[in-house]
């Protein structure tokens, strides 16, 4: 019975003497390295040799070990997955089967290793069968991964258990993790290497193994970019060219599509072919069509899937007139019909994760075919040393075969016979022949290890060994037939000429070489296959707009946000004075708020009443007719409670220059910042300005910094200062004083003025402008209340516009009705500062001016062939209506002289 401690020192003793004090620091740091490299060295990342986890190389070998090749039967699934987690691979049933399913599957595998019999799973990530269902067996090019595993080529260890052993790598023939590439996360690392077409990838392990100073630029003219088991496009090849040249990059995959018409119909179809690799196919499809229902990629009439057991065949039909090139490149921006593969070049070596070029894993994989190569080469040596050092002895009892045959009858027993045939010598003129007939010393045909002593001597007799004299007593006597003469010189002959060959081969590098690279070849003729996915090397320099036919469009915004494009040669010009056409169509209770003009490979830079920023593409937004409300802008930027106040066209070439952006707000601040800023597009928007409370933007304009600045007020007066004054900023700063206001009033515009021979023309809500030279708005100091622009009177209403225009310019005027009028400049009276203007448009009671906007003229043909044909049909109203007039005249003239008729009548009464 034990003794219980009976004090506090007792506890201690025992406390002492079971556990050990650690620093917590020292075992957390040490335990967690231990794990790391567990992960890393046993389940996460390749070797870089045979391009396998240790999960794939256990499950190949169990195969082998089983006989499951594909010369043999299928055998079930479970039946391996009990064979690689019983002896080698202690996890569990389903991360041992998930591996064999995927080795199964020409989705996942450019060259599968696997052959599988049964439901593996399909692209479009359907579940494959349960182990106890499916049946498995190698392939062909699993079995030259194993080639010359059972010659001593690669070292073995011990399994988890010690109860058997296992390989520590393969001794493949295939460059294994250049054609199958390899995916996986350990702890802190992870490694993404992509899959390559055999016949490349051998052509350029044939270039290193015979040039092994090329250069990594050479490599690639062979071994262009990644082969994917599912096809597509690899579209553009710089980062692909890095990866090949630092071990990490990305490589764009685009899918195969075709433009079919859809018979019957005057619509067109985009055919989905191929899709990237690793991209649910099914997914793919449903996420195109929610885009389509959604609006989000426009011009999507219906999705469906036609694929078949004969491929893929995914089917986007298109609404009539949507433009097919673009609605594919929206497809390729938005959805996985373009995806990108992560390139990391990361592998074991010597046991070590390392980050590799593409020139390092081919040397690793050559410098381990010359080590398996060399190693076969003796093992082979050893085993034909071993049978013609055999057959030596039997030729020598073949000599002497009474002789032997009385010493073994006259032996008590096998111990005695063999140390009577071992105490002398024998003669034994044939062995002498044989030996004198090979082109090798006799001590190339003497196993390692035995007596040189012993064998032929000078007078042509033969001492045996003991392992030769135990091969004499387990014959049979039918091999001591005068028939086996001539089996043993023919054996004889052939081994020793096997014998001289592989000597030469590894005494000669040379020969080792050619030995190398004719083993890549014939693997090369045996696999070898077209590429699957094409190659679009300059795809770097295609752009969406490329597409987009260069069109001037009017933009349209109403107050509540909807927005639409439509050609500005739809408005036709009219005379000063005249009742306009209708701009778009909007709902009750909403009013046109904006508009612009700008091409459609432009870009606008949408600034929001709070002082954010976006980007949105002219020939993105929804091109509609005059009675099409257009589309919510919510659906097309991400609003946070706020409203686009300013709309700034740019090009894309105008981020290269040295340019600003000048902001001005309601309250008379302004603010210029580097067009740079605004660059890098963001989904969510950006800061343009820091707004105080109460106050919003009001206009922005792109400026070169040397040029002057005019800010109007709805009061009707105006400042002009040098830009100079105001100095650079950062994206999220306030701003300086620029226009010092009074009371309630507001600046409505911001003008940057360029050229001196311009006007300014000048509008009020009540539909009265005119035109001033610009030069007498002389310049003064920014943060001054400024001078008269126009006299603001119960007439003309509040200014809503100011802009700058030339002679040949025409304006667009839009009224809170909807309706808008298209005028040309030069009808617009010019008169100075201090005036109240004239009438430009006509409007019902209750409706103002709320915008303005310079159209330039249109130079294309059909433009002005519509726009002739709708002044012939404004001259045909006017005409019609100038019909009513003259009719109702003589109706009111024949009228008066009735009524003169009666009253003469009266009088003569």
């Amino acid at each position: 019975m034990a003794k219980s401690p009976k004090d506090k020192d007792d506890i201690r003793d025992i406390l002492e003497t079971h556990y050990e004090k650690v620093n917590l620091t020292d075992e957390m740091q040490t335990s967690y390295l231990d794990y790391a490299m567990s992960v890393i060295m046993g389940r996460a990342l390749p070797d870089v040799r045979d391009g396998l986890k240790p999960v794939h190389r256990r499950v190949l070998y169990a195969m082998s070990e089983l006989g499951n090749t594909y010369r043999s039967p299928y055998k079930k699934s479970a039946r391996v997955v009990g064979d690689v987690i019983g002896k080698y691979h202690p996890h569990g049933d389903a991360a041992a089967y998930e591996t064999i399913v995927r080795m199964a599957q020409d989705f996942s595998m450019r060259y599968c290793t696997v052959d599988g019999q049964g439901n593996f799973g399909s692209v479009d990530g359907d579940s494959p069968a349960a182990q106890r269902y499916t049946e498995v067996r190698m392939t062909r090019i699993a079995s030259d991964m194993l080639a010359g595993i059972d010659q001593e080529t690669v070292d073995f260890v011990p399994n988890y258990d010690a109860s058997e052993v296992e390989p520590t790598v393969l001794p493949t023939r295939v460059p294994t993790l250049l054609i199958n590439g390899s995916a996986g996360i350990a702890v802190g690392m992870a490694t993404n290497v992509p899959p390559h077409n055999i016949v490349e990838a051998i052509n350029a392990c044939l270039l290193v193994l015979d040039r092994p100073d090329c250069t990594i630029d050479e490599i690639m003219e062979l071994l262009p970019a990644p082969d994917f088991p599912t096809g597509g496009i690899i579209y553009g090849l710089g980062g692909i060219r890095e990866a090949y040249r630092t071990g990490r990059g990305k490589a764009i995959i685009r899918a195969k599509t075709e433009i079919e018409e859809i018979e019957g119909t005057d619509r067109e179809a985009i055919i989905v072919k191929e899709i990237p690799y690793q991209v649910n196919k099914s997914q793919m499809l449903e996420k195109i069509a929610q885009l389509g229902s959604e609006k989000k990629i426009e011009g999507i009439s219906f999705v469906r899937d036609e694929s078949d057991k004969d491929g893929i065949r995914g089917v986007i039909e298109l609404k009539r007139g949507a433009n097919t090139e673009v609605v594919l490149n929206n497809l390729y921006k938005i959805t996985e019909l373009e995806s990108s593969f992560g390139i990391n070049l990361v592998a074991l070596v010597d046991g070590q994760p390392k980050l590799l070029n593409i020139k390092e894993i081919i040397e690793a994989f050559i410098n381990h075919r010359w080590e398996v190569t060399t190693r076969a080469a003796l093992f082979q040596l050893k085993t034909a040393r071993s049978k013609i050092y055999l057959l030596e002895g039997q030729a020598v009892a073949l000599a002497n075969i009474d002789e032997f045959i009385e010493v073994i009858k006259t032996s008590a027993n096998g111990a005695e016979a063999e140390e009577r045939l071992l105490s002398r010598s024998w003669p034994s003129a044939l062995v002498g022949e044989l030996i004198s007939r090979t082109k090798l010393e006799p001590k190339y045909f003497r196993p390692e290890g035995e007596d040189l002593t012993k064998g032929l001597q000078s007078d042509g007799t033969y001492y045996l060994t003991s392992a030769q004299a135990k091969n004499i007593l387990q014959l049979r006597l039918q091999t001591l037939t005068g028939l086996e003469h001539e089996r043993i010189e023919k054996d004889y002959a052939e081994l020793a000429e096997e014998i001289h060959q592989l000597v030469t081969l590894l005494n000669n590098r040379d020969l080792m070489q050619q030995k190398i690279a004719a083993d890549l070849r014939e693997v090369q003729e045996s696999y070898g296959d077209a590429r699957r996915s094409e190659i679009v090397a300059d795809a770097k320099d295609f752009k969406t707009k490329d597409l987009i036919p260069l069109r001037e469009m009017v933009v349209t915004m109403t107050d509540t946000g909807y927005i639409k494009s439509q050609a500005s040669a739809e408005y036709r010009a009219q005379k000063r004075g005249g009742q306009g056409r209708k701009a778009t169509e909007v709902k009750e209770g909403d009013i046109i708020s904006k508009l612009f003009v700008a091409t459609t490979h432009d870009v606008l830079l949408c600034f929001t009443d709070k002082g954010r920023m976006f980007w949105l593409n002219v020939w993105d937004l929804p091109e509609g007719s005059s009675n099409s409300k257009g589309r919510p802008i919510v659906n097309l930027l991400e609003l946070n409670d706020e409203k686009v106040s300013v709309v700034l066209p740019i090009s894309d070439e105008d981020f290269q220059k040295d340019l600003y952006v000048f902001m001005a707000t309601a309250n008379g601040t302004v603010k210029k910042t580097p067009i740079s800023d605004f660059k890098n597009q963001r989904k969510a928007g950006i800061i343009a300005v820091n707004l105080v409370e109460g106050d919003y933007l009001i206009g922005a304009a792109i400026t070169d910094g040397v040029h002057d600045v005019m800010l109007f007020n709805d009061e009707g007066k105006a400042v002009r200062f040098a830009e100079e004054d105001v100095r650079s900023m950062g994206r999220t700063a306030t701003g300086v004083r620029g226009m010092r206001l009074e009371g309630d009033s507001k600046v409505i515009a911001m003008l940057v003025a360029q050229e001196d021979d311009v006007t300014v023309l000048t509008v009020t809500e009540n539909g009265y402008g005119k035109r001033t030279p610009i030069n007498d708005y002389t310049r003064h100091g920014r943060g001054t209340k400024g001078m008269i622009s126009i006299q603001t009177s119960e007439r003309n209403g509040k200014v809503v516009s100011a802009l700058l225009v030339n002679d040949n310019d025409e304006i667009i005027l839009l009224n809170s009705a909807g309706k808008l009028v298209r005028t040309r400049v030069n009808e617009i009276r010019v008169m100075g500062r201090n005036t109240q203007g004239v009438r430009l448009i006509s409007m019902d009671q209750g409706v103002t001016v709320i915008g303005v906007e310079r159209v330039t003229e249109n130079d294309d043909g059909a433009a002005e062939d519509e726009t002739k044909q709708l002044e012939a049909e404004a001259v045909a109203e006017e005409k019609e209506k100038q019909e009513e007039i003259q009719k109702r005249d003589d109706e009111i003239i024949a009228g008066e002289i009735i009524e003169e008729i009666d009253d003469e009548e009266k009088k003569d009464e």
